[in-house]
């Protein structure tokens, strides 16, 4: 998606196009196929869910049709992780490749240690400890309980988008909000859980026997394989 002379185009498949993803079933497919796929288009080209979907459905609210509805439906399945993992924006990872990107991305690190060797700030803290009770959190809920918001703590997203970039937290819903009726309202905001709570530590862990180097080297290899005119530099602007 570009800002061009002013408006927001997307740049996807076309209707008739036999490669047009038609379907959030299609889609998990195909990340499971590539292993992970961001959701607009970035420095790869051809290497995101907008340019596999036809522009025509999005923010229609069509569920069978519109992809911003089936990233919503993709992530409830639990088939696939959702999250900011690309160059802090949204996009998909399959299970198979998620130990990959947790060990490239945590640098072996699992929360706890890298708080103790003084490398994640407090407000990280702050955010991953309330999920040692709960075992997710409406984002609303987690912005209050962590203290920030006015006269507290600042930059709650970019806390949050950076926990997603290290793979400690994921995605795992869109919910509205709720009244004290118990009515729905609003837009649906993200709710987030530990890819440990989703699917449990021994597949998040599952690359740590390699250094986070091989991981790095395996994703990248990974993204020529189906992208091969991609440059080293490119890719690496949106998977590092």
């Amino acid at each position: 998606m570009a800002l061009e002379n002013g408006e927001w185009i997307l740049h996807g498949a076309d209707w008739d196009s036999p490669d047009r993803i038609r379907s959030w079933q299609e889609l998990i497919e195909y990340v499971d196929a590539v292993g992970f796929l961001p959701l607009f288009k970035n420095e790869v080209e051809g290497f995101s869910v907008e340019e596999k979907t036809s522009p025509l459905f999005w923010w229609t609210g069509d569920p069978k049709q519109d992809p911003w509805e089936w990233r919503a439906i993709i992530a409830r399945s639990e088939k696939v992780a959702y999250g900011k993992f690309f160059n802090k924006k949204a996009g998909f990872i399959s299970l198979r490749w998620f130990p990959y990107f947790a060990n490239y991305r945590r640098d072996g690190y699992d929360f706890d240690a890298r708080w103790e060797d003084g490398l994640s700030g407090y407000r990280s803290k702050k955010i991953m400890d309330l999920f040692e009770m709960r075992k997710e959190y409406p984002s609303y809920e987690l912005k209050k309980d962590a203290g920030f918001g006015k006269g507290g703590e600042k930059n709650f997203s970019g806390v949050v988008t950076e926990l997603q970039m290290q793979t400690y937290l994921v995605t795992r819903d869109f919910r509205q909000k709720r009244n004290r009726k118990g009515q729905a309202y609003g837009m649906a905001v993200s709710v987030y859980a530990t890819p440990e709570e989703l699917w449990g530590y021994e597949l998040v862990s599952g690359a740590y026997r390699e250094s986070p180097e091989e991981s790095g080297k395996r994703i990248l290899e990974q993204v020529k394989t189906f992208y091969p005119e991609a440059a080293d530099k490119q890719i690496r602007k949106v998977c590092k």
